[in-house]
């Protein structure tokens, strides 16, 4: 059994901690408004991460540490906030307390700044060009120079149920480009639950894990086809064909044969998979 807090507790975070308590680990869950009650046996500790006086109290007995944020805006000073104050606060609280546990590090496969649609996995190149990426990959960085066993994973776009952006995209008919193909990479909220959580698993067998994991399905598609589909099964409007000048900031084809060498089986493999059970 391991002892575990899980710094951000949203629908992922939440999720995870009731499958980690349900298999026999201690679970805390760090949230600056949690819930009073929790059915899963999930402890929580309120604090907001940004704040040193809020992590005064918090304990550092810990042999696991998640790190599943999201800022509260799609702008600079909220990325900053989160991954360089919030992370720098938590590590400087650790390091006080002479307590050294390991990291899985939620990251994003936004760190990949390729734009015309190249296969990249862990090696490839991560040197974003906006600027809130730009703090993701800095707080990867640090944390692997913390610790080389610190884990950074880095998530495709996430989506199921509440997560259905695409879906009411693809029912006002939009204008997507088609050629060149504008690849999406994708992953359902189910399976990054699964690879935190197998993660973990592999590392408490002993098994040796790399720094870095790619995860993402086995189908990045282009949007076009993606759309066409998702038209043709919620029977509305097929999306119409835009004209592009060819440049895009992001746009590239994610390779998960890192994760999937390591052992573990995507419930989703695609976003057919996926998006078949939410239409239904």
């Amino acid at each position: 059994m391991a002892k575990i807090l899980i710094i951000g507790c949203g629908a992922i975070g939440t999720q995870l901690a009731h499958v980690l308590s349900a298999k026999g680990h201690q679970v805390t869950g760090l949230k600056r408004n949690p819930p009073e009650t929790d059915a899963g046996a999930v402890n929580y500790f309120k604090a907001d991460i940004t704040s040193p006086q809020d992590l005064t109290d918090l304990p550092t007995d810990f042999d696991t540490l998640y790190f599943i944020v999201s800022p509260d805006g799609r702008n600079e000073e909220s990325y900053r906030e989160i991954y360089e104050s919030g992370l720098n606060n938590l590590l400087n609280k650790f390091s006080l307390a002479d307590a050294d546990p390991h990291w899985i590090f939620v990251s994003s496969t936004s760190v990949y700044g390729q734009s015309q649609g190249e296969w990249v996995d862990e090696d490839s190149l991560a040197q974003p060009e906006n600027t809130t990426s730009q703090f993701i990959r800095q707080a990867e960085q640090k944390l692997m120079a913390v610790d080389a066993g610190n884990i950074v994973v880095r998530f495709s776009g996430i989506y199921g149920p509440g997560r259905e952006y695409l879906l009411k995209m693809a029912r006002q008919a939009p204008a997507i480009q088609q050629n060149p193909p504008y690849f999406t990479n994708r992953i359902h909220e189910q399976d990054c639950i699964g690879v935190l959580a197998f993660l973990l698993e592999r590392r408490l067998a002993g098994v040796a894990l790399d720094q870095c994991y790619l995860a993402s399905d086995d189908d990045p598609a282009p949007m076009w086809d993606v759309m066409s589909w998702l038209a043709d099964h919620l029977k509305c409007q097929p999306p119409t064909v835009k004209v592009t000048n060819n440049h895009w900031v992001m746009n590239k084809r994610c390779n998960n044969q890192r994760l999937k060498a390591l052992g573990y089986k995507f419930r989703y493999p695609g976003f057919k998979d996926g998006y078949l059970e939410l239409i239904k």
